[in-house]
């Protein structure tokens, strides 16, 4: 198997040089030779060690990405675009799916852990500390609300977007409106709520039922009967995109031309579906590539002691048909 000396010798670099062209390192190295130890390295067919690596930078280039679940149409625009720009920088991931608290708790138990550079943390089942327990990384990415002042935190500024969505909706005349969430316990999601129910008292509109989803589009589907019968009111907010569509599905008929007649549709997390045709659902977005990058520049410079302000990501309101 060919070496890093290898490569360096073919490439006419010092060894040093040959390794920060093929790594993550943060040293430069000029184009011209970068290029040509790429170019030495894929002719000899040279593949780095990384476990050689890790011993030497004590990293393994891991991230530990931590979930509840993947179900909700969200999370795949979100971690597509996340994942790939991990492994641009020249890391890879390990998705850890949560499930519950009990789970959690399983982890600790078991004393199951995993090695890694930094955790991310999606999951809102694990509080900043528990996630430091379970790795062997001080560096833990809150991205589920539920962070201390130890730990880096990003997360949309929802009120912004989910003011000029309900704004819209009273600038058409809504006075009567119901609103669709997902799971209560989860501190974004209580977080989210309250920034709705203000935003109706705000504008006078009357919230006149609430209801549960999953973020899922069948729990909006199911839920559709319930919302729409005969004291049906002029507006129905989602806190996601997938129990919209649920909904516009099962109401298809009160959408000619996907146009409300009944009632206005309003989504949340603006996914890459809703710029089709088949769901032009009115939605409450977030720039998701201002979201990763942020989140990559805290792996690459992680922040240093002392107490760590949240990052905030501004939402706006994206208006489509539905509304």
């Amino acid at each position: 198997m060919p070496t890093i000396a290898d490569v360096a010798r073919l490439a006419g670099v010092s060894r040093a040089v040959a390794s920060r062209a093929l790594s993550a390192d943060k040293r430069p190295v000029s184009q011209d030779k970068r290029e040509r130890v790429l170019a030495a390295a894929e002719e000899l067919g040279y593949r780095a060690n990384l476990l050689a690596q890790s011993l030497t930078t004590k990293t393994v280039n891991l991230i530990a990405v931590v979930v509840n679940h993947i179900h909700d149409l969200s999370d795949l625009d979100l971690f597509d675009l996340l994942l790939a720009e991990i492994q641009v920088a020249g890391k890879q991931t390990v998705l850890i799916r949560v499930g519950s608290e009990e789970k959690v708790g399983e982890f600790l138990r078991s004393g199951i852990a995993y090695h890694v550079d930094a955790a991310l943390v999606f999951s809102d089942f694990a509080d900043a500390a528990t996630v430091r327990r379970m790795f062997r990384s001080d560096l833990v990415v809150m991205l589920n609300g539920r962070h201390d002042r130890l730990s880096p935190v990003v997360i949309p500024d929802e009120a912004a977007g989910i003011g000029e969505a309900v704004a819209d909706a009273a600038a058409k005349g809504v006075k009567r409106a119901s609103l669709v969430t997902g799971r209560a316990t989860s501190q974004v999601e209580r977080a989210r709520i309250a920034s709705y129910r203000s935003a109706f008292e705000r504008h006078g509109i009357e919230l006149v039922l609430t209801e549960q989803g999953d973020y899922s589009y069948h729990s909006g589907h199911a839920l559709a009967a319930r919302l729409t019968g005969r004291d049906c009111p002029q507006a129905i907010f989602c806190t996601s995109d997938a129990m919209a569509m649920g909904i516009l599905d099962a109401c298809r008929a009160d959408f000619p031309g996907n146009r409300p007649t009944r009632f206005r549709l309003y989504g949340f997390d603006n996914i890459s579906l809703l710029d089709f045709d088949a769901y032009p659902i009115s939605s409450i977005g977030y720039d998701k590539a201002a979201y990763v990058e942020r989140i990559l520049q805290i792996l690459a410079d992680p922040p240093g002691e002392g107490e760590i302000a949240p990052d905030l990501i501004p939402s706006r309101y994206v208006p489509r048909l539905t509304g």
